[in-house]
């Protein structure tokens, strides 16, 4: 664990336990902007559920897995994206159209990108999962 970056930490940990194909893993340290990416994730369907489980130090994340992740990562920089650039960012993180989401932190929270296409949001690139 790098603890640089615990949200990228946190991904790759999934994608590993995911790819020898367990069916629950821990994520540790807990974060707000964690927990948010994981409810994005299991709205897309990519997990099947998470709880924070309070260790009296930073807490966890104790998330049930559903071998429907290919690959997921955090993109670094986080790029600034418009409501309409999102294609270009799809192309360039995504492998096929409409297959797998962009995870996006918009003024009105954290969210997948087609949600944000929706509401007509721009904001920020978190992660990707497919």
């Amino acid at each position: 664990m790098s603890l640089n970056d615990p949200l990228s930490d946190a991904l790759s940990h999934i994608k590993n336990v995911e790819r020898i194909g367990r069916k629950e893993c821990i994520v540790k340290p807990a974060s707000k902007l964690i927990g948010n990416v994981l409810r994005v994730m299991q709205e897309a369907g990519y997990i099947e559920e998470f709880e924070f489980i309070d260790d009296g130090k930073s807490g966890m994340f104790k998330v049930k897995l559903r071998g429907k992740i290919n690959n997921c990562n955090a993109i670094k920089p986080r790029f600034p994206v418009k409501a309409r650039e999102f294609e270009k960012w799809e192309k360039r993180f995504l492998p096929a159209r409409d297959f797998g989401i962009l995870i996006v932190t918009t003024s009105k929270g954290v969210m997948s990108h087609r949600k944000a296409i929706e509401r007509g949001l721009g904001g920020h690139l978190l992660a990707f999962v497919y």
